[in-house]
């Protein structure tokens, strides 16, 4: 529904690392970086670009890995100029594919033709002044105009502005609202899971205690990837992989496993509890115009005639470094790497500005002999 940055930004950033040897500090300057403009290009355009036909996901996660790549090698600033401009014309991401049953060529490709884009504005290659808001730019092109009509919003904007991209750089910090996507699922269903969770931990509510489930969300989370082709209807279909299945596993294990749908893992539907498979198809799923994203409200009617409501935030996943470290330790079981490995990523991470190599941390990512 959003974007992904991390799966964008990270290898870009680390090529560029290797290529520059460059230190932590270097590395995470030019991560920062990366987020900040990808976010910004990004944020208020997402539905309208969708609703196009094109995935967001690699149409802006060029732009990331290209600026933190930059940043990293030192570019000047005409050569970080072209770069982004020359992204412009490497971007890409068409939906119909993976409506049709195959599979998208989407950050990988992304984060190929950054890494083009900034070899060439290094080397010279100029890439234009007004290509991303120019009359035949990138916005005209992937949004269908350059003066910020929208067709969809997240918040119900029918504008958005261009020069709010800009708008307190290196001041204001969007990156900050980054979300982690710790589950193997949809962005807009990890709430469902922990808010869901969270309810019934407060009351303690349990499975054999429910009549029924509702939860109310962001509309455009029903109608998956755009509202003017939809191929997923969340609040149509309660099935495995739902919106409605991972309310229904905060309700039963108040959780969902991190591994779930990982590696040798089949996913969901193969061998889930049955009373998750039962109690999902007592959820319902009620679009709402109004609903912020990723905040849906909760609401569970126990058999007692009670109920019990929670509203999310939307910033439930808005993470410390000490939380995602704490939450991400999950994934050792299914990591070809031992524990103490892992941990040692972790502790590197946590002072990787004082690191001299950027790289060190990639050789920690390796199975050692």
């Amino acid at each position: 529904m959003l974007t992904h940055p991390n799966t964008a930004i990270i290898p870009g950033a680390f090529v560029a690392a290797e290529t520059a040897g460059a230190s932590g500090r270097d590395f995470l300057t030019g991560v920062v970086a990366g987020y900040e403009v990808m976010e910004r290009l990004a944020a208020d355009f997402i539905p309208t670009v969708m609703s196009r036909g094109f995935h967001a996901g690699p149409v802006f996660g060029i732009f990331g890995p290209a600026v933190a790549a930059a940043k990293i090698l030192h570019l000047t600033e005409d050569q970080v100029n072209s770069a982004i401009a020359l992204c412009v014309s490497l971007a890409g991401g068409n939906l119909e594919g993976i409506r049709s049953g195959g599979k998208a060529l989407r950050e990988g490709a992304a984060v190929r033709n950054a890494m083009l884009a900034v070899a060439l504005a290094q080397q010279g290659h100029v890439g234009g002044e007004t290509v991303l808001e120019g009359d035949a730019g990138f916005y005209h092109a992937y949004a269908g105009n350059n003066q910020g009509r929208l067709t969809y919003s997240f918040a119900g904007d029918t504008r958005a502005s261009l020069d709010k991209i800009t708008a307190g750089l290196g001041r204001d910090w969007m990156f900050l609202e980054t979300l982690y996507r710790i589950y193997s699922t949809a962005g807009y269903n990890i709430a469902h899971v922990d808010v869901t969770a969270k309810l019934c931990e407060e009351h303690d509510i349990r499975y054999e205690n429910v009549d029924r489930v509702e939860a109310v969300v962001n509309w455009l989370e029903t109608q998956y990837p755009s509202p003017a082709f939809p191929s997923r209807r969340e609040d149509l279909n309660s099935k495995p992989g739902s919106t409605a299945y991972f309310a229904a596993y905060g309700v039963v294990k108040r959780g969902f496993p991190v591994l779930r749908g990982q590696g040798s893992d089949p996913g969901a539907g193969a061998g889930d509890p049955p009373e998750v498979l039962e109690l999902m198809k007592r959820v319902t799923i009620i679009p709402s115009h109004t609903m912020t994203l990723f905040g849906p409200r909760i609401t569970i009617y126990t058999r007692d005639g009670k109920s019990y409501t929670k509203q999310a935030t939307g910033c439930e996943f808005m993470w410390d470094f000490n939380e995602e470290a704490r939450r991400i330790r999950d994934v050792i079981p299914g990591l070809p790497i031992p524990a103490a490995q892992f941990e040692a990523i972790i502790a590197t991470c946590r002072n990787f500005d004082r690191h001299d190599r950027a790289d060190a941390l990639i050789r920690l990512t390796l199975k050692q002999p």
